[in-house]
């Protein structure tokens, strides 16, 4: 499968089938998503697997029922999170920046994408979430204090083959300048 395709053929799943994701299939996903850019090589994303009793808690904690319902489908949600107070920065502490801290945000969502890309390459379905309640989250996840919720991914074989949504035309993308 080349990038082109991978790009353009993978969708958000919201529907999985019952099978579990394999840990040793995880692990690689990881390790593929690892390779992804990030401020300063600075690595600030880390992944939460949640199984079982503790995803259905999770659940509880989307405050809309589209996503409880998606994250009871699947087998497994990851909890995308990341180290505070490193992206974005210099090593006195300053900002390197106007953004200030926004590139942390940033780096979890390539990161995130980098994610999704190596899941549907090994045939797997996700859907990235950024609604839900995420003090309750984290203290659910027991996340540390110097970690953020970033967004959480439903991940499992997929139950549906969504369409692709319209696409903007590159003519609406795209500008020059010079």
């Amino acid at each position: 499968m080349t990038a082109n395709e991978c790009i353009k053929n993978r969708r958000s799943i919201r529907k999985f089938t019952s099978q579990n994701v394999p840990h040793e299939l995880l692990a690689q996903i990881v390790e593929t998503a690892s390779y992804a850019p990030s401020w300063k090589n600075t690595q600030i994303t880390r992944y939460i697997a949640v199984e079982g009793e503790k995803k259905a808690a999770l659940a509880k904690c989307t405050g809309w029922s589209g996503n409880t319902s998606i994250m009871e489908s699947a087998p497994m949600v990851i909890a995308v999170t990341l180290i505070k107070g490193r992206c974005g920065y210099e090593k006195d502490g300053s900002f390197s920046t106007p953004k200030g801290d926004h590139w942390q945000m940033y780096d979890a969502g390539v990161a995130s994408e980098a994610f999704c890309l190596a899941a549907y390459e090994q045939g797997l379905g996700t859907v990235i979430m950024g609604l839900f309640e995420e003090e309750e989250a984290a203290k659910l996840l027991d996340l540390p204090a110097d970690r953020e919720l970033a967004a959480l991914i439903a991940i499992g074989y997929p139950d549906e083959s969504p369409a692709a949504p319209r696409r903007k035309t590159v003519e609406e993308l795209l500008s020059y300048q010079s």
